[in-house]
Formats: C-alpha cells, structure tokens, sequence
C-alpha cells in the first residue's frame, strides 16, 4: 500500500514537566501509547506519536534558583543530560515520531500568536486573579474545590495568588463543553465524565487565568510585556504546534489533526476534557477525536511521587529484568483505565509466571524439541491436523480478532490476557500430545512432524501480537522459529509458517528469578544511602572595612560569545556586553565546569573595576563571579530580565 493510501493514526502521551526523578509512572504511560503506535503500525496505519516535556512555570523557575542555575540550563540538564528524559525512552524503546519541548523557539512563538487570537477575538481578557494556587500541580483553585483545605489533586499546601492578569471565558463553552462529554465518547473511561461534568462543570465553570506576573519563566505575552503564558495554554496547544499549527518549522497540520487520542494519567483529564476542548472552541478549530484518561499507579496505597519519597527507578528496573519484561509487566499487570497497585512481588511474580513459565518455557521446549526429533528442521510433508487439534488451531486462528477488539478499546491487559490464554493452550498441547511418545515409533513421525508445526505456528502468531508490548522480545522469537513475515496480513492467517522451517535454539528468554532472594537484592537497592560527606569550607579570609567592600564594582553582563582558549585547558574567553557600548573582554578558568554554548546568552556578574591583565598572551578585563565549593563551580546567573550595566548593590 501506498503511504499516501494508508489510514492515519495521531496518537498523544502529555509532555511531561522535567523532574530530575522520572519514575515508573511517567514510563506507565508512555509504554502504553509506545504500545498502541506500534499496534496501529503493525495494521499497516501510517502513524504520528508525540511526546516531549513541559519546560515552563513556577515550579521550575523556583527549582533553577535553588540549583543555582538558569531555568534553561535545568531543564536541558534533565531533558537530554544524562539518565534524563530521552535517555530514558530510548532504554525504553519509545517509538515516538516526534519530540517537542515547550522552549523550542518555533512552539514559543506559536503560543504567542494563538494567545493573541482568543484576546482579538475577545474570549480572553484582562482581570485580577484572587485565589489559590498549586505550584507543584500548575493548577488555579477557587476555595470550593479544595479538599481540606489542600490542592484536591496531590493533596499539597495551596498558597493566596493575587496578581493582575489575564482570563480566558472558559464558563462562555461550559454548555457547549458539557454537551461534548455527556453526548458523545469523547471522555473514556465513562467513570471520568461523571466526574468532570459534576464537579467542575455543574458546580460553576469559572473563568480561567492565563497568565502570570508573579515569575517570568514562561511564554511572554508579546502585547504586554510583564506577562506570561498560563503553562497549561502553553501544554496543550504542543499538540498541534508540533504539526505546524501556526508556525513554519513543519507543515503536516492539516494532514494529522484532530488527534485520534490523547493518553494522559487521570490527574490532568480536567486541562484535557474542559479546558482544552474550549480553547479549541474559541480558535475554531476541530476537537480530538479522544481524550483516554487513564489511571495511577500506586506504592503503598498512594500515588507514586518524587515529592513524597516514594518513587520506583524505572532504569534500576530494566537493568535488573530486562525492558520488554518491565514493559510486559506495567501492561500485563493493570487495567490501564483504573488505577494499580505496584509492587516488587507483583513484578517478580509476572516475570516468573507469565515469561519464564508460559511464553519462555513454550518457546524452548518446542525448538528444543524440533531440533532433537528433526534436526532443526520440519519435514516439507506432513499430515493433516487431527480432531485432537482443533481447539489449539481455532484458538490460534482467531486469536487476531480478539487481539484486536481488546486493542482497538485500549484494553492492553486484555489483548494480553487473549494472547496468554492461546500460550497456556499450546503448553497443555504439548502434555496431550506427548513428542517424546511420538519420538519413539518411526510410524508416528509425520503425526509429531505435524504436532511440532501446530506448535511453531501459535508461537508465530503469538509472538507476532507480541510485538507492541515486547518489541526485541517478538523479533528474537520469529528468529528463532524461522518465521519470515511477521505483519499484520500473515497473522490472520494459521498456517504462514512455512512447512519445512528450520529452528535456531538459544540462551532462556527469560529465565526464572528466585523471588525470595530478589526481593532481599531489591531491599538493599531501595535502602536510603547514607548521605555524602560535604565538601570542607574554605578558610575564612581576614575582614575587611565596609569602604574597601564598596570600591568592588559588580555588573550584570551579558555573554555575547564565548570560546575556548587555545592550548589552555582551563580557560574560556568571554566578550560581554558591559552596558557601556564597548565590547569586554575577560578570560575566566572555568572551562573544566562549562562548554562555551553553555554560557553564550546568558546574563552574569563580572567584577568590572579591576586592572587589566595578561593570561595565555591575551587581555582580560575583569572578573566573572562564580560560587565554588571542593570539586564544584557554580557561575552566578541572574534573570535574563536584568539589563547589561546594572550594577549590584
């Protein structure tokens, strides 16, 4: 098929805001919509699977102070640093087709645009915020919807917010909005619109403020300057800016919106089922198709939270037990609309019943069997299925459609339950049908030649609708059985596997763990590691009058390059926008701690007033102020909102 003929599938995971500690949680949902992509890939869908991370608000803005840092230079550490987001999904082997983060430059200056529209068109205006806040949540709430005094999603302090700012008339589409959740499937699970209809929408759609004035980490309202963006305007409208909606870094927009389905956990369904589908009102625009909110996985009866100490390493995982295991696991395990309980038990105990038991013991024995009777190949001639056949043949042969009706209503534990009970069919088949009896009379070689293909054949299939959960997994096992086409055609079909096929044997697939001994392992990993010793504290320098403190001159610069110095292993070269018209030049020894693309932009302190010196033949014309502390160095940054030539005082 053509790919201009094919059948389109846009399918979103949220952008999630960039903790420096993703945890098994944030993986839950990604593997799912990892899962459904690959599902609709292998129906022959031509597929668009968005994700990325949320990179703006308070929240942040407050984090990078306590670091010490800029913003950006936070959430580039956590988003393509080391063990950060996208380290994580490619351990993970996310599929995604394309990565947006809310501080791309083209996403930035579209949320401008779109903001300006709704104020042109006169759903958003201009107001004062009284009320509370949720800084961890990114969340406004009216007094009535707290719960116990606490934000009702994470169950945090709320703080008093007043400030001026801007609103958008979310109660003008309360109606059009309730009429969207209540007549149509827009909301699934059911369980969600009962909930959103009743306790934001009949209890008083209010207003919703949308922007901030109060920190500056986020998109700047362009028309008035002291403004930004609501985050959760500036979230949601990624869907469509990663297509090209309102700039020109893509131009597929029109061939991918409206999104088939957004997945996103239970806690954001309010932004996804009301707010969204009325800011898309307002821009005339067309609605999802989808919004599948699905549940929480919990730890100890609650929540899985950085905030609470109670998160699980998904890498510490996927080391120990393999990623398709972990990915089976999340998906096995728990309905994906109704929340889970997590546990290293329930894990252990998948693995060991589901994998090793079931999936890994059918592939072994079979191969095993094949290569000791046949030599690891079939005979090309074989006889035909016998009565005794029929449930395991039928079951394998339909098992498609049951796969699919489970798939098409994001039933992921039931697909893989249809799957696995066809599994434990086939390793019934085998006690019943006994090879190594058949083995032993010359006579009944065509019969165990036969039984041996049935077996090969469900593996096939098997292994086959394995493949959006277990992706290296089903490819290792259409190897190992000789299986040459593994797409979605072949798979309705008993009997692809050609006759004569030669098997390749190989190491367990999963082998099994010894529970008790495992979870003593995990105990000692989850143990809280004693705290590092800190650095010493330097000598304490002789004081000084507070009239030699005043002749030290501070300015704010800003970088406008900055490079290496030649054959000098410490030094950077800075030229600086001192506010005085006249470049400066300063040489700092900081290269061990800093790349010079790191620095370029950014807004620092220099020590101005010093004489000139010579470093390595060149000129420097002053200081940079950094903190610095045993090992660690840490450049002092301010506010990008400083102008060049203030001085601190």
């Amino acid at each position: 098929m053509c790919d201009s003929c094919k059948k389109k599938f846009y399918i979103t995971t949220p952008i999630y805001y960039p903790s420096d500690k993703l945890h098994i949680g944030h993986t839950y949902c990604t593997v799912a919509t990892d899962a459904m992509a690959r599902y609709k890939r292998l129906r022959g869908y031509d597929v668009m699977f968005l994700t990325g991370t949320d990179e703006h608000g308070q929240k942040i803005e407050t984090r990078a102070k306590s670091a010490g840092i800029t913003p950006q230079q936070f959430v580039d550490n956590i988003v393509t640093g080391e063990k950060g987001v996208l380290d994580l999904w490619k351990l993970m082997n996310i599929s995604y087709d394309r990565f947006i983060r809310t501080t791309d430059d083209y996403h930035v200056a579209a949320v401008q645009k779109i903001f300006k529209k709704m104020y042109d068109k006169g759903d958003i205006y201009k107001g004062k915020y009284t009320g509370m806040y949720c800084t961890p949540c990114e969340s406004f709430w009216t007094e009535s919807q707290l719960k116990d005094g606490k934000c009702p999603d994470c169950g945090r302090d709320c703080q008093p917010a007043e400030e001026e700012a801007y609103f958008f008339k979310l109660s003008k589409y309360a109606q059009p909005v309730r009429d969207l959740l209540t007549n149509t499937d827009f909301l699934e699970p059911k369980s969600r619109v009962h909930e959103m209809v009743n306790n934001f929408i009949d209890a008083g759609l209010e207003d919703l403020c949308v922007s901030r004035t109060s920190f500056t980490w986020g998109v700047p309202v362009d028309f008035d300057p002291g403004h930004v963006v609501y985050v959760w305007v500036d979230a949601l409208f990624n869907y469509t800016t990663a297509l090209g909606f309102m700039n020109d870094k893509y131009d597929d927009y029109k061939d991918w919106w409206p999104a088939d389905v957004h997945f996103v956990g239970k806690e954001i369904v309010r932004f996804h089922s009301i707010i969204w589908p009325a800011m898309l009102m307002s821009m005339e625009m067309p609605l999802p198709k989808k919004v599948y909110g699905h549940g929480w996985l919990l730890l100890d009866g609650g929540k899985m939270s950085k905030s609470k100490g109670n998160v699980v390493d998904p890498q510490v995982l996927a080391d120990r037990y393999g990623v398709d295991a972990l990915r089976f696991f999340l998906l096995r395990s728990f309905p994906f609309g109704s929340d889970g309980n997590f546990s290293n038990e329930l894990l252990i105990s998948c693995i060991n019943t589901d994998l090793a038991n079931d999936l890994g013991n059918l592939v072994s024995r079979t191969v095993a069997m094949v290569q000791k009777y046949f030599g690891g190949t079939l005979p090309l001639a074989q006889l035909e299925d016998a009565e005794k056949d029929a449930e395991l043949t039928t079951m394998a042969s339909e098992l498609h459609a049951r796969y699919e009706t489970q798939m098409e209503s994001y039933a992921f534990q039931n697909a893989l339950g249809e799957i696995f009970s066809v599994i434990s069919r086939a390793n019934k088949y085998i006690d019943e049908n006994a090879p190594w009896v058949l083995a032993k009379d010359e006579n009944n070689r065509p019969r165990l030649a036969r039984v041996m293909y049935n077996l090969l054949e469900t593996v096939r299939i098997c292994a086959g609708l394995l493949q959006p959960f277990m992706p290296a997994t089903s490819e290792e096992i259409m190897r190992r059985i000789g299986a040459e086409r593994t797409d979605w055609d072949s798979l309705c079909v008993y009997g692809g596997l050609k006759a004569d096929t030669t098997v390749v044997a190989g190491n367990a697939l999963f082998p099994r763990i010894d529970a008790a001994k495992e979870l003593e392992e995990l105990e000692k990993l989850n143990a809280k590691p004693a705290e590092p010793e800190a650095d010493p504290l330097p000598e304490p320098l002789p004081p000084i009058c507070f009239d030699d403190f005043c002749k030290v001159e501070m300015t704010v610069v800003k970088v406008l390059t900055c490079e290496n110095v030649k054959k000098s292993e410490k030094l950077l070269k800075f030229t600086l926008d001192d506010g005085s018209g006249t470049p400066r030049q300063i040489l700092s020894g900081i290269a061990k701690y800093y790349k010079p693309e790191e620095l370029i932009g950014k807004t620092l302190v220099a020590v101005t007033n010093l004489p000139p010196r010579k470093m390595m033949g060149q000129e420097s014309c002053g200081m940079i102020l950094s903190a610095e502390r045993g090992e660690k160095l840490q450049v002092v940054m301010l506010d990008d909102s400083v102008p060049a030539g203030a001085r601190l005082v």
